[in-house]
């Protein structure tokens, strides 16, 4: 008899979730050592669309370059580098990375037409292992305080420079800061102030964030999760170094509980920070252009 060969679909969503856990558990992904340092260097960029990358793809892709010492924060796949005359070096590794294709599906009762995410799996290469690549100069010259100042006035957000303490006050829609000379330094007072306009963009009326009904107890940790990212996000994109980050330690354990719990949490808190930080940048007229590459679903 014949034997039938089966086919097993892999899941996408939880391999990524394993990693970035794995990546956080032992120590190689975490606020204090791994954004500091990858989003600094700016936003992961498709070397050939120039497009930026978003999603749970800007976490893999900080984590791949820290991991492999890559100096450079652009990527393509191997197509678009034989595309432009380029090639991958003999051995390089790519990185893998999802994107989502929009998956039809017929309701059997009612004949109506459903779109639901279908994660599929693609590689990028660090354009250090792509020969024939000619570098080209940023176009965008910043300084980073300046731009990072004219964020925090343009969102029309009201901060408050006073106590100890960095937090939103949803009842008031403010948020708190000590004053900028307690901070270590000014990168991370920005550090901080960009982590609490993330959180002021959650407010019903602008992107009414609310995970509590879909995440219960979680729902806070997850919260946390989208206000760093989305820091991360705005501060990698002025190019301002990260600052210093304390008492992360409790954050990091319940990140990794609920990314474990639920393999769509860490997609979910992806799409929301990039909401987020798309909602700050266009609030200070600094909209991405040309547009994000590979949208990641909710």
């Amino acid at each position: 008899m014949k034997a039938v060969k089966q086919t097993i679909k892999r899941d996408l969503k939880q391999e990524v979730t394993d990693r970035l856990v794995n990546a956080i558990e032992t120590g190689r992904m975490s606020p204090a050592n791994l954004w500091v340092s990858s989003a600094s260097g700016g936003l992961p960029v498709n070397f050939a669309t120039k497009n930026m990358f978003n999603g749970a793809n800007v976490l893999l892709l900080w984590l791949e370059a820290a991991e492999r010492g890559f100096a450079r924060n652009e990527w393509m796949t191997y197509n678009q580098a034989q595309a432009i005359g380029a090639q991958v070096r003999r051995g390089a590794k790519g990185c893998r990375l999802v994107r989502f294709n929009k998956e039809e599906h017929i309701d059997p009762e009612t004949g109506e037409i459903e779109f639901f995410p279908d994660p599929v799996a693609f590689s990028v290469f660090n354009v250090e292992e792509i020969d024939g690549v000619v570098s080209v100069a940023r176009s965008e010259e910043f300084a980073p305080v300046e731009v990072a100042e004219h964020i925090l006035k343009q969102t029309g957000a009201r901060i408050v420079e006073t106590g100890e303490r960095t937090f939103y006050r949803k009842s008031t829609d403010e948020c708190f800061l000590p004053d900028r000379d307690r901070f270590a330094d000014l990168s991370s007072f920005y550090r901080a102030a960009t982590q609490g306009l993330m959180h002021w963009t959650a407010h019903s009326s602008r992107l009414a964030r609310d995970f509590g009904a879909r995440f219960g107890e979680d729902g806070d940790a997850l919260e946390e999760l989208v206000a760093e990212f989305g820091a991360a996000l705005c501060l990698a994109r002025i190019g301002m170094p990260h600052g210093q980050i304390e008492h992360h330690a409790s954050h990091l354990d319940s990140w990794t509980r609920v990314l474990k719990k639920d393999k769509n949490a860490l997609f979910t808190a992806a799409s929301r920070a990039n909401d987020a930080y798309s909602y700050v940048m266009k609030r200070a007229r600094m909209t991405d252009s040309p547009s994000i590459e590979w949208a990641a679903a909710a």
